[in-house]
């Protein structure tokens, strides 16, 4: 408001004084005038008088406190009007008014403020709590209590402790609760809430219940069930009381007063309890002392039991010392009180005008440094004021009506430590912690008596549907689409949608709205954003979840994984000239030839006593063992078998040799005869670098990410609407690649085995559900998506619509070749066959031995020292001695022992046994 303005206003309310009688007072040079504007009808109105009085006793019950001068409070009752109440400032301004306590509300204090400014009255309020009051517009307005920024930051803690986002705001239409509910807004959107709706009513006391039922009855419509109530006492009590006629102080609802419920319940709680049950309010903390205690006990004698004490008593209190406390300091330091026409004023009267009236306080501005540079402890604590002008450590109790008889505390607020259940006094001795550990309150009860946390929200009760916006797909159908014949929506992201609803403890009332022409696939960012600009409640489809739409709505948790990856056509790939070395894998080969040396040895073994062929020179025996074992691949060896044993073995080997060899030429035969297949793209890099043609599905968000986060130009990118459209785009070569999501990528291939996914996905994210921002269904739902998972019906879903038959087709070199598992079997069963053949000869062997050469005599002493060592010789001696040499050996002998017959009596019997049997010692 302009100077002029204001000069306009003062002349017509000077010209209605004098008409009214209105005259100055004379003021004694021993009195020090200060004033006080409220509506004494009110609560506040009528604590405020008695405490204020009250002090003005207490500063005047100590004669040299003010230099022997006494202080005077005159008070005016606007009654509820904003004209009275600046007729009073007027009137205070004509009678060297030192201060002005009040007005009680925030217009009159608009208006007040300007008179204050051109005449230097400090004015010091402490109901007067509109924010915009402690703007730097009025040096003059003093706040002495917190003001509503401080209040209205605690209910967005409050609301933002319980999880809500959103809210309504039921308020007066005066300019108080409109700069409350600016500020409140602006602190609900630093914490991802808002007010949702504005249920406002006429200012002041004139609301009507009719007016009240009405706006409570849309209220009831909305769909948040969190409602904050900030007016006068006279309206806020009218609000609950039908409210709860019309059922909404039940189950369900939130319900937040500011502190003037708190001041009914303090100074009249018989009033206030019936109908708020359930409801949490905000009473500014005032720290106990002996002082307070002190006033409370005198309480009672001096409002004559006729209205109990609230803390905005305890600041009118305060505030007056506040005033004496300057004025004192002033005098101490030799100031003088003194008024002077104000200049500006001068030349603006007229005719019975009486503008001459309006005193300036000459040393007003050195009583308003003096003022806010206190200091001092009082009934509230603390008297002090920051460089903005308000007061220091503005703190709350967090009060939760319980019941008809009283109330519990549950909490407090400072803007030190946020929420805490430790008072603050204290928190401010230890120092601020804003954790979320120490963020907590104790356990409420709300409406409806009930100790279970409402969800603060349901669906609107106007009969309206939630608007979800299905993408109108032409390929994929299987994802999501429109059945022709029946006009039903189905598909994988429907069912899975469907399945999440049941899961939630309330109903939701839904529509199915499809978003596009039909003809190609939507814009999905586009679809997305249709949620911001109200067009739809919801999204439903194959959404992806990325950084740009996450700024603009929010998701639920992701029902798929999902990222880019790169589908490349295929070429040739042609053999080198080690590709005979490829049917089998390295191990296979070293197993292999391993077992052609053992099979070689192992016949040598059993061949070598009765087989020329296997006789001769090391070096030539060697040979033939080799020679064998590796022939036999081929079925060309040329050695004769003529031990049961050996030929027993080499009928097995040959059987392995013969399933190991047809297996080997049928995988070499495919190797060389069959068509090859190798990606010419290897993955994204070789792609970006290739500067070739790229395609992507149309709506994608693959078309932005290439160009926007690739830097890939918008000339290279190809839109394609179908996987027919991809087939033919990379096999004509219009692009060298594919860029699109997993599950899309999956289903094409399932279907065109030409084509591979190469390369690795190279982001990272998923298909959910979008929903305006801080909607409480996208929790819900988030939750109810786990639990899909957790439980397997969401695998069950998406192999219903979306598992894929595998192409029998990898691009992996190794998976051609034979390994060592599959064959591991027959060579066991060959192993087992050589050892068995080689145990059994070796027996035999050791049988024949010990029938040849039975044990010596111990009496020979030359045995008997080496006889071990001696046999182990004999015994290998007689291995590798040829079978028919020995029997012809064993002969020889026999025919000399026969004549040599007259020696027969003196040889051993031993020798003589033997001799009958055929045997002989050769050595």
């Amino acid at each position: 408001m302009t100077l002029w303005m204001v000069s306009v206003v003062v002349v017509l309310l000077l010209s209605l004084l004098s008409n009214m009688g209105f005259s100055k007072e004379d003021s004694s040079p021993d009195n020090i005038n200060i004033g006080a504007i409220f509506s004494f009808g009110t609560i506040n109105g009528r604590v405020s008088n008695i405490s204020m009085h009250a002090a003005v006793e207490d500063i005047n019950s100590n004669p040299n406190f003010l230099h022997g001068r006494k202080l005077v409070l005159s008070t005016h009752d606007s009654n509820y009007s904003g004209f009275l109440g600046i007729i009073g400032g007027l009137q205070y301004m004509e009678t060297n008014t030192v201060a002005i306590i009040g007005p009680q509300a925030s217009g009159m204090a608009h208006i007040l403020s300007h008179l204050a400014n051109e005449l230097h009255v400090p004015m010091m309020s402490f109901t007067a709590l509109d924010p915009s009051l402690a703007s730097l517009q009025y040096p003059y307005f003093i706040q002495t209590a917190p003001n509503d920024l401080f209040q209205m930051t605690a209910v967005a803690d409050i609301i933002s402790y319980f999880g809500y986002r959103e809210v309504i705001a039921l308020y007066t239409d005066d300019e108080q609760s409109r700069g409350s509910m600016i500020a409140l807004g602006d602190k609900l959107e630093q914490r991802r809430c808002r007010i949702s709706y504005k249920a406002v009513l006429s200012p002041e006391a004139k609301a009507t219940r009719g007016e009240i039922a009405n706006e409570l009855l849309k209220v009831s419509m909305m769909e948040s069930r969190v409602i904050v109530v900030h007016a006068f006492a006279v309206i806020g009590l009218q609000v609950f009381d039908l409210a709860r006629k019309l059922r909404m102080m039940d189950k369900g609802y939130v319900w937040i007063a500011t502190s003037w419920l708190s001041t009914v319940i303090d100074s009249t709680p018989v009033s206030a309890y019936k109908s708020t049950q359930g409801v949490l309010t905000l009473r500014p903390h005032t720290p106990d002392s002996n002082r307070k205690r002190a006033f409370l006990s005198r309480w009672k004698k001096l409002s004559n039991g006729s209205i109990g004490l609230n803390p905005y008593g305890l600041y009118a209190y305060d505030t007056v010392w506040t005033i004496a406390n300057a004025v004192a300091n002033f005098l101490d330091n030799g100031g003088t009180i003194s008024f002077s026409n104000n200049p500006n004023l001068i030349g603006l009267g007229g005719g019975n005008l009486n503008l001459g009236a309006l005193s300036m306080f000459d040393e007003g501005s050195e009583l308003l440094r003096i003022i806010l540079e206190t200091n001092t402890t009082g009934l509230t604590g603390q008297i002090a004021f920051d460089s903005e002008k308000s007061v220091v450590r503005p703190s709350y109790d967090i009060i939760n009506v319980v019941s008809k008889g009283g109330y519990k505390l549950i909490g407090y607020w400072s803007n030190y430590s946020g929420i805490t259940v430790v008072p603050p006094e204290i928190v401010y001795a230890k120092g601020s912690d804003r954790s979320s550990s120490n963020q907590r309150l104790d356990d409420v009860l709300w409406p409806g008596q009930t100790r279970v946390k409402p969800r603060g929200w349901v669906f609107p009760n106007n009969g309206r549907k939630l608007r979800i916006g299905i993408p109108n797909r032409v390929s994929y159908k299987a994802v999501v689409s429109k059945d022709e014949n029946t006009s039903e929506i189905r598909g994988y992201c429907i069912d899975v949608f469907l399945a999440a609803i049941k899961l939630l403890p309330y109903a939701v009332p839904h529509k199915f709205v499809l978003f596009g022409d039909g003809r190609n696939n939507p814009s999905y960012s586009e679809l997305v954003r249709m949620i911001t600009s109200n067009v739809f409640d919801a999204v439903v489809g194959d959404i992806a979840i990325v950084t740009n739409r996450t700024k603009i709505v929010d998701f639920t948790q992701p029902y798929i994984e999902s990222g880019l990856v790169v589908v490349a056509p295929t070429k040739k790939f042609y053999s080198s000239p080690w590709a005979f070395m490829r049917p089998f894998t390295p191990l296979m080969w070293v197993v292999t030839a391993a077992f052609f040396l053992i099979i070689g040895f192992v016949v040598w073994i059993l061949e070598h006593r009765i087989n020329d062929e296997f006789r001769g020179p090391p070096k030539k025996q060697l040979i033939t063992v080799l020679w064998f074992g590796f022939s036999t691949m081929f079925f060309a060896h040329r050695e004769n078998t003529m031990s049961t044993l050996a030929r027993m073995v080499l009928l097995i080997w040959l059987f392995v040799v013969l399933i190991i060899t047809s297996s080997y030429t049928a995988s070499l035969t495919s190797i060389l005869t069959v068509q090859q297949l190798t990606p010419s793209i290897k993955g994204i890099d070789s792609l970006i670098t290739s500067n070739e043609n790229i395609g992507f599905q149309v709506g994608s968000f693959a078309e932005n990410y290439l160009n926007e986060e690739l830097n890939i130009p918008k000339s290279r990118l190809v839109p394609l609407g179908s996987p027919e459209e991809y087939a033919d785009a990379l096999d004509r070569g219009r692009v060298a690649a594919v860029v699109d999501e997993r599950p899309y990528v999956d289903l094409f291939l399932s279907n065109y085995c030409m084509f591979q996914a190469v390369g690795r996905e190279f982001t990272k994210s998923g298909w959910g559900f979008a929903f305006p921002r801080d909607s409480p269904l996208a929790m819900d739902m988030s939750t109810a998506i786990l639990a899909l998972s957790e439980n397997g019906e969401l695998e069950k879903i998406h192999d219903k619509w979306l598992k894929t038959s595998d192409c029998g087709q990898t691009s992996s070199k190794d998976s051609d070749q034979l390994q060592l598992k599959s064959f591991w079997g027959l060579f066991l069963m060959c192993g087992i066959a050589c050892f068995l053949a080689l145990l059994v000869y070796f027996c035999l062997m050791l049988h024949k031995f010990t029938r040849h050469f039975p044990q010596q005599s111990e009496n020979d002493p030359s045995i008997k020292r080496g006889s071990k060592s001696i046999r182990i010789k004999r015994f290998l001696s007689f291995v590798d001695e040829k079978e028919e040499e020995l029997k012809n050996k064993l002969k020889r002998k026999h025919i000399e022992v026969v004549s040599r017959g007259s020696a027969e009596d003196h040889e051993p019997s031993s020798v003589y046994h033997d001799r009958r049997n055929g045997n002989s010692d050769f050595y």
